[in-house]
């Protein structure tokens, strides 16, 4: 019974091994092979970046709200379609019952989706 579970968890040990192994391997080297610190952070600021751009203005700007509510909204029409799909899959097998959630989950979801258009966040500016 024992080497049973020996041979059963000692694939979930190497790999966890190998994963602690690694997470404490690659920030070493990163101190040890990365560039210095000792560098003039002030110059670093002004140089151009990935675009070879030169930075004009402050990097922490502020975004309207407007764009923070599209993005959960998004994120809830994914909510919504990820719940949709297997439902559908699994609609006859759940018969009645699964309709009745369902219609339950969907008519909250559409009153949201009322309330929403209601409020006009969905107009863009």
């Amino acid at each position: 019974m024992d080497q049973q579970i020996v041979t059963l968890y000692l694939p979930i040990a190497v790999l966890l091994g190998i994963g602690i192994f690694f997470a404490l391997l690659l920030p070493f080297l990163s101190l040890i092979l990365g560039p210095a610190r000792n560098v003039d952070p002030l110059s670093r600021q002004l140089t151009p970046y990935e675009s070879g751009m030169v930075a004009i203005g402050p990097a922490q700007r502020r975004l309207p709200v407007k764009f923070y509510r599209i993005a959960v909204l998004f994120i809830l029409f994914d909510v919504d379609i990820i719940l949709l799909i297997p439902w559908a899959i699994a609609f006859r097998q759940m018969g009645y019952y699964g309709l009745w959630v369902m219609g339950i989950f969907m008519f909250i979801f559409i009153l949201g989706d009322l309330w929403v258009w209601k409020k006009g966040v969905l107009e863009w500016e």
